[in-house]
């Protein structure tokens, strides 16, 4: 009889709610994709180098000139000096960065420790490698992490640890007492660091993104993880990158080369494109997020929900304790059912489905203002 390798996994609820959105008609702030579309001009080089035949592999590591870019961009935005051609690999989008950085260090009965609530693929990867995720649980509503609890659940056989910053789906990021508090669990246990930051240039409020790259020691046993799809608006390209110190770049080099060898190739050309030629537009992704956030908030200020802080990320997190009894898995199937909304349970994004107590919900708000306005409406009246 055949065994399954992940046997208690089904389809992810993000597919779920989508699914329902449609069936329903309802205004769908589930899944985390942007409503609008990527930049014109990414869009118009894309078709250029297509027309222009550079439709075949290109080298596994990633197309040189898109290389150089994010070494740019890494100095400009973190001062980090990286190298090229030896530490940054493009990846077909960061879930497949992900796989292969856990891949590369996680070997069988390893633990790693992971934050919940987590982005789903960190599990199954760390299983996948043999290994064993060792959760420790963020408490709403703020979500900080507690890192006593971080240092009694390391033991000798944890190998790394998962960071998501900013923080899907809470909207957390971490403050430089979080980055003090790992840089020395990294250096007295000897830790790896995998480094989720596919939301790395959507901040809020004035607060920086604290970047594995910002810092030397850290950046010298960290994977950070980069993605494409959240700062052009352009998920289902499926681009990515990881950059790592040379040793461990070339380990995940050797793995990436057995997942999908090489990326999309006309998208690296114009990806470099817009790296060079419209920069502004990393510059100006969190003020146009901000307004965002902003509005759907102050849509939702007259409601019962009470609408918890986000920091960062395109994600925002309300309490309906006050509107519903249901558990937040029944909550968010009545809210497409019957008010046409889909949003996502927070209790999903935790091993143990810990988070159904805290009866929180998460929506996307990258939509369009009047998406987010007539979702709004609507919530008001429950």
């Amino acid at each position: 009889m055949f065994e399954s390798k992940l046997p208690n996994l089904a389809v992810s609820i993000f597919s779920q709610m989508s699914a329902l959105a449609q069936q329903y008609s309802a205004i769908n702030l589930s899944q985390g994709f942007p409503e609008f579309d990527a930049p014109a001009l990414l869009k118009k080089q894309l078709n250029y180098y297509v027309q222009q035949g550079l439709n075949q592999y290109s080298p596994s590591s990633g197309v040189p000139r898109l290389q150089q870019q994010i070494a740019a961009l890494a100095s400009r935005k973190y001062g980090a000096d990286i190298d090229a051609d030896s530490q940054v690999t493009i990846t077909s989008g960061a879930t497949e960065a992900l796989f292969v950085a856990i891949q590369s260090i996680v070997r069988a009965h390893d633990e790693v420790i992971v934050f919940d609530p987590a982005y789903d693929s960190y599990q199954p990867a760390i299983a996948l490698a043999g290994g064993k995720s060792v959760h420790v649980a963020l408490q709403a509503p703020h979500y900080s992490i507690d890192w006593q609890a971080v240092r009694q659940a390391i033991s000798a056989k944890t190998r790394a640890i998962i960071i998501n910053t900013p923080h899907n789906p809470s909207g957390k990021i971490l403050q430089q007492q979080d980055i003090q508090a790992l840089k020395e669990l990294v250096s007295v246990h000897g830790l790896y660091v995998i480094s989720d930051e596919v939301y790395e240039h959507i901040t809020f409020d004035g607060k920086p993104h604290l970047s594995m790259l910002r810092d030397a020691e850290l950046l010298a046993s960290s994977f950070v993880i980069a993605s494409f799809g959240k700062t052009f608006h352009s998920t289902g390209w499926k681009m990515g990158y990881c950059i790592a110190p040379a040793a461990l770049a070339a380990e995940f080099r050797k793995i990436h080369q057995y997942v999908t060898f090489s990326s999309f190739t006309p998208a690296q050309h114009a990806l470099a494109d817009m790296l060079a030629q419209q920069s502004d537009h990393i510059e100006q992704l969190s003020g146009f997020y901000q307004q965002k956030r902003d509005l759907l908030a102050s849509h939702l200020a007259n409601s019962r929900f009470k609408v918890l802080p986000s920091q960062g990320s395109y994600f925002l997190l309300l309490d309906y304790s006050a509107v519903s009894d249901l558990t937040d898995v029944e909550f968010c199937q009545w809210l497409v059912a019957q008010a046409g909304i889909a949003a996502i349970p927070l209790s999903v994004f935790y091993h143990d489905g810990a988070g159904k107590h805290d009866k929180v919900i998460r929506l996307c708000f990258a939509k369009h203002d009047a998406t987010l306005i007539e979702a709004a409406q609507i919530l008001c009246q429950l």
